[in-house]
């Protein structure tokens, strides 16, 4: 589930030498997903060190954990992220590899600045807003931050209170638009949900954008204690109806909401947006599985590369400590560095990058997470709502599985939707692959929209 194209984590960087001075600004382009991306070289006493910006998603100066260049060859590491870059410098340009987690795309640098795209994003509204927005901040008192977002009321004058709903994002650090390759769901729904009369809070996660704390050594239960404090925001707000606020998650944000709403009485409805149902290492081997197919991988090499995956899953999920666990997967990987390591990447930073990106708190905790065993002590009504083409959190499995937990658990004010050419993100689609999210214009469905706030204004009637 963790966001493939996300490049918003803090690293150190270190590197080796060259002849060569490859120092300054180089640009590209991730053709396929629509996303710039800016190299900051820098020469040190003992070789370069880099920082990334990435600004389509608002982010600078994100420093790399490894850069070194030899031999005309440039080789940057993002470790947390799984990225590794590989590329020749000819002709005033770098030419390569970019790989995240496994997945190529070709990417070239040069020293020419790229400005921004012309991307099309009709459903994106404009100013002025037809309702009240306003900047807000509340606090985290239990882990001591500070998180910023934006309110949105249907109308500030008068003596009217509203149902407010609360958006959480998905999986790696997300603004509060949730920005992605140049869409901003999170901005669409809420303008659509306020226009039709309800008020919604949506904020940075912790330590990103303008919210303070830490976002790497956090999990999805420290982010679920987030939720609980905006939820506790709103019931100080006069304009907000305490007795009717609601959460919407989507994808990772569909594990957090019934986290929320098992324990709070202050949840009146929860609408998971591609929430999940089957644990965390069930839901990572299917959703491999199913991307690299519709990357064109052939049956045998999917079965070679799950069959790596699953191991790596259950040395994970097994560790008693990130230490342990770092050099257990180091190991493991080593050993199958033939078969996993792709082709044009270099074999020690593909596996550090790996390595950095399995063992974290949030990727332990991910794994070992049942959500349905959660789901069955919400009581609140629920919507669940997933596209069919859905590659990250697929409709059928999961669907089926949250329907079967709370039916467990005695809630009968249960909805379930699939939605017939959907993708993760909500777009309708040809493949489902991730690949396909910046290349389409709409950014979240018509459709799902009309549907999410007729089934909310039902729920508070």
């Amino acid at each position: 589930m963790k966001n493939t194209i996300t490049l918003l984590v803090v690293f150190l960087a270190i590197i080796t030498t060259s002849a060569q001075d490859i120092s300054g600004q180089w640009y590209g382009v991730l053709k396929e997903i629509q996303l710039r991306l800016v190299l900051n070289i820098s020469k040190t006493d003992i070789g370069y060190s880099s920082t990334m910006d990435s600004p389509d998603q608002g982010a600078k100066g994100i420093p790399v954990t490894t850069t070194s260049f030899e031999n005309s060859t440039l080789q940057i590491t993002v470790a947390h992220l799984g990225i590794t870059f590989s590329g020749e410098l000819a002709d005033n340009s770098i030419k390569g590899t970019f790989i995240q987690n496994g997945f190529k795309m070709p990417l070239e640098l040069s020293k020419e600045k790229i400005e921004k795209l012309a991307i099309n994003r009709p459903q994106e509204p404009k100013k002025p807003y037809l309702y009240h927005t306003e900047e807000v901040t509340f606090e985290n008192e239990q882990a001591s931050i500070t998180l910023a977002g934006t309110l949105t009321l249907p109308k500030k004058k008068g003596k009217t209170i509203y149902p407010a709903v609360i958006l959480i994002t998905g999986s790696g650090p997300q603004d509060r638009n949730e920005e992605l390759v140049g869409h901003k769901p999170f901005l669409v729904i809420a303008d659509h949900l306020t226009k039709k009369g309800i008020a919604v809070l949506r904020y940075d996660d912790r330590g990103f954008g303008q919210s303070t704390g830490d976002f790497e050594t956090a999990t999805s239960a420290d982010f679920a204690f987030d939720v609980e404090s905006a939820i506790n925001y709103l019931k100080t707000r006069k304009e907000i109806d305490s007795a009717k606020i609601g959460l919407i998650g989507h994808s990772e944000g569909g594990i957090i909401a019934p986290m929320v709403a098992s324990k709070s009485k202050d949840v009146n409805f929860i609408i998971l947006l591609a929430g999940t149902g089957i644990p965390g290492d069930q839901l990572l081997l299917l959703q491999g599985g199913l991307i690299e197919k519709a990357m064109g991988r052939s049956q045998s090499e999917i079965e070679k590369s799950m069959a790596i995956r699953k191991k790596v899953m259950d040395i994970t999920v097994k560790s008693d400590d990130i230490t342990t666990l770092r050099n257990d997967l180091n190991a493991y990987l080593k050993n199958e560095s033939s078969a996993l390591v792709p082709e044009g990447a270099n074999a020690e930073q593909f596996i550090s990058a790996q390595v950095n990106f399995m063992a974290t708190p949030w990727m332990v905790y991910c794994l070992r997470h049942d959500p349905a065993k959660v789901l069955e002590k919400v009581t609140c009504p629920i919507l669940a709502v997933n596209g069919e083409k859905d590659l990250q959190v697929p409709p059928e499995e999961n669907l089926t599985a949250i329907g079967h937990a709370l039916k467990r658990g005695g809630n009968n004010n249960v909805t379930l939707m699939e939605f017939p050419s959907l993708n993760h993100l909500f777009q309708e689609c040809e493949t489902g692959s991730p690949s396909e999210y910046g290349i389409i214009e709409q950014t979240f469905s018509p459709m799902v929209l009309t549907e999410i706030s007729s089934w909310i204004l039902k729920q508070i009637e």
